[in-house]
């Protein structure tokens, strides 16, 4: 039974679904042999790569921003955001008409900075901390009334990230499991409501860098733990789990399994090499947890679905090439 106290529900992620149907790519499903090898198992790679801006996050932004009022949405939307989130709030924003003004740390790459201007975001620049991000924010929600969106801990968010699970689960039949990157938790929440939902006995498992692991650090405290000091390459998941995503994962998500940067830059090498896909750091992790001993110790899991979250790769630092 689903719990009423979670930000997001079946019923809202799908209504979601409805609302995103013409706005968000249906992403494919694509299989690799040499990784089933590697694996020793079949794996689904969920391709959200592929989706708009290149990342799951468009799903999110959408669903918020389609939501505001009228009145909400003249105003405009603003975030704190050096990476996909960015791009989706901007674009989405783009599309609705409304403007987006995108707080940037000031040491943010030139190559994202170029994203979001080009996608229609105003950047705001402020020093490298939350506090400095979250007090720009603040300042521009006062200065302009613009409706503050929240990265990963919105229910709205949360909502058009769980749309993910919705079409996997019509795409492959008879999933063990689904492994997906933990970060602030949006799309690992989103989709262990949609999954568990629809199919109670389907695995839940976040993949975390070891280099920013609290979700697991707080899965084994049984408590919030956050996030102090990240250091990893997969730098869209440097964030803690939020008040809203938290309980999800606490209660629905049945392991964290840790990669470190080695095993994550080897699995972001196989899936261009193999798969022939552009993967970012962040999106190889589920890939990587997958291939992970942890992983193939357990026998029952031998259909499993591994979300690839994007492929906003800067092209200039390839982790190979560093």
């Amino acid at each position: 039974m689903e719990n009423p106290n979670y930000a997001a529900t079946l019923a809202s992620i799908q209504e979601a679904a409805e609302r995103l149907q013409d706005v968000v790519h249906e992403t494919p499903v694509i299989t690799c042999s040499h990784l089933d090898g590697v694996a020793e198992r079949s794996l689904f790679f969920k391709c959200e790569n592929f989706q708009k801006v290149g990342a799951f996050k468009y799903r999110g932004a959408s669903n918020a921003v389609m939501q505001l009022s009228v009145e909400q949405a003249a105003a405009g939307v603003v975030t704190h955001s050096s990476g996909n989130h960015a791009q989706a709030l901007s674009l989405a924003a783009k599309k609705r008409g409304i403007p987006a003004w995108i707080v940037m740390p000031s040491n943010a790459p030139q190559v994202k900075r170029n994203a979001v201007a080009q996608y229609g975001g105003q950047i705001v620049l402020c020093e490298p901390t939350l506090v400095a991000r979250e007090e720009s924010a603040a300042r521009i929600v006062t200065e302009m009334g613009a409706c503050f969106i929240h990265p990963y801990d919105d229910a709205q968010i949360i909502a058009g990230q769980g749309t993910v699970a919705l079409e996997l689960l019509k795409q492959v039949d008879e999933l063990d499991a689904i492994i997906a990157p933990v970060g602030g938790g949006g799309l690992l929440s989103g989709i262990a409501i949609a999954a568990k939902a629809l199919r109670p006995s389907i695995q839940i498992i976040a993949a975390e860098p070891s280099g920013a692991d609290d979700a697991w650090q707080s899965k084994q405290a049984g408590e919030l733990v956050l996030q102090t000091a990240p250091d990893t390459i997969a730098d869209g998941l440097l964030t803690s789990l939020g008040e809203h995503t938290w309980p999800v994962v606490r209660d629905l998500v049945d392991d964290v399994v840790l990669v470190n940067d080695d095993q994550i830059c080897d699995a972001m090498r196989a899936l261009w090499e193999r798969a022939k896909i552009v993967v970012e750091p962040s999106g190889a992790v589920a890939c990587a947890a997958a291939c992970s001993e942890q992983i193939k110790a357990d026998n029952s899991l031998q259909r499993v679905a591994v979300v690839v979250s994007g492929g906003n790769v800067n092209l200039d630092q390839l982790p190979w090439q560093i």
